[in-house]
């Protein structure tokens, strides 16, 4: 830049050094800069800013009717407003309106920043209940899934309990097809068979370990959660604790 400002004067005198030829075009610039400013005309605002910063920095005299007033009541300058003195010391800063928008605009860009702030917060708590609920039923779905496994578990070994002691008494049919454990060829054939008055797709897991359990208990006196067979009907009421896994827990 400073280079730019040596071509344009061409000074270019032999002998002259170049430190003194830099120096003076910058001088230059600073005195066109300053003559710049003065021949400028301010405008209106920025000559009303500077009567209203002259008036603002001198402090009121008594040719002002408020401040006559104020010490005809015993008021002195610098001293705090009040009977007490508790009151202001300093008046109360002047905020100068400079934008052309209408009164009440800034309060209601302030209600309108508020309001986002407000939905933004909304969306976070929605979103954090809608993964909590999903984390709920995540649990729920969960807790069944194992209860349902356990429930299978507790059917083939009522199945397999139900097939031994039917054999030991003699019977060769289960009273029901799915009492016993069967072959994948004997469930086909149950599924296909029209006659049955209900086939195992009929009834749920939990319908039939319940319909099973109740079998073994009156039939065989056998309770599958103590893995005991009982003596009669009297010996099995007196020392089961129950008909279900919940009675044993």
């Amino acid at each position: 830049y400073l280079l730019e400002l040596l071509m344009l004067r061409q000074d270019v005198r032999p002998g002259l050094p170049m430190v003194r030829r830099v120096k003076e075009a910058i001088q230059k610039e600073e005195k066109q800069k300053e003559a710049n400013e003065k021949n400028r005309q301010k405008s209106i605002k920025e000559e009303e800013k500077e009567r209203r910063d002259l008036v603002l920095k001198s402090a009121l005299g008594n040719e002002n009717k408020g401040f006559a007033l104020l010490q005809k009541m015993g008021y002195k300058s610098g001293q705090a407003l009040g009977k007490s003195g508790e009151g202001i010391v300093e008046p109360i800063p002047l905020n100068i309106k400079t934008g052309l928008s209408g009164l009440g605009h800034e309060e209601l860009k302030k209600r309108k920043a508020e309001e986002k702030l407000e939905n933004y917060r909304q969306k976070l708590r929605t979103k954090k209940q809608a993964n909590e609920q999903a984390a709920e039923q995540f649990r729920i779905r969960f807790k069944n899934k194992q209860e349902e496994r356990k429930m299978e578990g507790d059917l083939r070994k009522s199945q397999r309990a139900c097939q031994q002691l039917d054999m030991q008494k003699d019977i060769d049919v289960p009273k029901e097809t799915w009492f016993w454990l069967t072959s994948e060829e004997e469930d086909k054939e149950d599924e296909e068979d029209e006659e049955d008055e209900y086939t195992s797709s009929d009834l749920s897991v939990s319908e039939k370990l319940h319909i099973l359990t109740a079998y073994l208990r009156e039939e065989h006196f056998y309770c599958i959660w103590c893995g005991t067979t009982y003596e009669d009907s009297r010996d099995l009421s007196s020392n089961c604790p129950g008909d279900s896994a919940a009675d044993h827990d």
